[in-house]
């Protein structure tokens, strides 16, 4: 299976992108949803949280998602320690993911944030990025999630910067409201199609 991520900072529209390789019918690992399922169903992982975070990190109903993340918010540190813990988990689920994808379509594709952070990029055949300029996506961003500017630049700090992350990645379409989306992922389609194949006769 040729396998394929999908990256981009907060607000670039990486999930519009997804959506539009998943009705092409290409088979699509969300990380995030990974993440937050294996947070709460990973007994080891569940362990290694409550030994960094304290038992509040979980309740009755599960990851107690508010408090972890008023833990991390503010603390690159402790951020730096969930993503140690959390990324690898979600690493080893989307590669069993990705076995079972196997004969479904040519190609198969991981989208995470945060793909060369959490080295997950070392895993894959290929790697699209989805740009768009700061201004536009801290506006996305603040009308989708109903925060502030600070909040948004809070979070962006998180994450490599952009112009440094779309180097790293082996095609960019760009999601700047201004050049037609449809048609560049129609054509990087084209172009996956044809490598899965020269991939499969190596």
């Amino acid at each position: 299976m040729f396998k394929v991520g999908l990256t981009g900072g907060i607000g670039s529209g990486k999930s519009t992108v997804a959506g539009i390789f998943e009705v092409l019918g290409i088979p699509i690992f969300n990380s995030d949803a990974s993440a937050r399922r294996v947070m709460n169903e990973d007994p080891r992982l569940r362990e290694q949280i409550i030994h960094q975070f304290g038992e509040a990190s979980y309740t009755d109903k599960g990851l107690n998602r508010p408090f972890l993340a008023a833990q991390v918010f503010n603390d690159p540190e402790k951020l730096e320690i969930l993503n140690s813990i959390v990324h690898p988990a979600t690493i080893r689920d989307g590669e069993r993911w990705i076995q079972q994808q196997e004969g479904k379509a040519p190609y198969a594709i991981r989208e995470a944030a945060l793909i060369f952070e959490s080295r997950a990029s070392q895993q894959l055949d290929f790697v699209i990025g989805v740009y768009a300029p700061a201004t536009l996506r801290i506006h996305r961003t603040m009308q989708r999630d109903k925060v502030s500017r600070e909040e948004v630049l809070l979070r962006m700090k998180n994450q490599i910067n952009e112009e440094i992350k779309m180097m790293l990645c082996d095609a960019v379409l760009t999601n700047d409201d201004q050049q037609a989306l449809l048609p560049q992922v129609m054509e990087l389609h084209e172009r996956l199609t044809k490598l899965s194949v020269v991939s499969g006769q190596l």
